[in-house]
């Protein structure tokens, strides 16, 4: 059962919805949309909600109005760096091109040396 309280309502600020101009959310979304960015950062930036910047990219990219873009050298679907990891005593350096049962083996042949 829902209760609505009266008082509370009175007492709560009016927020006006902001109302940005194509050219401004278009900024916004290049620079969100950079390889590199830290949406969250944008968004602080710009004095805006980081969920709503990364509802506005989902939209954009969705509609196929924009596309994220991919470091240099970096494939679509790919972390672009390099894991490490240390096991038995060595590090093994992983990157993304190395595939999964080949890492396993990997893993498997240190893990027993």
């Amino acid at each position: 059962m829902l209760e609505v309280v009266p008082g509370r309502m009175e007492n709560s600020p009016a927020v006006a919805r902001r109302n940005w101009p194509d050219e401004t959310k278009a900024r916004i979304l290049e620079e969100a949309l950079a390889p590199d960015a830290n949406v969250s950062a944008v968004a602080r930036r710009y004095g805006m909600s980081p969920s709503q910047l990364f509802g506005w990219r989902r939209k954009a990219i969705a509609k196929g109005q924009v596309e994220r873009r991919e470091a240099p050298g970096e494939e679509a679907g790919t972390s672009g760096g390099i894991i490490e990891i240390g096991i038995a005593g060595a590090m093994v350096r992983v990157g993304p091109m190395v595939g999964e049962d080949h890492l396993r083996r990997v893993l498997r042949a240190v893990r027993l040396a």
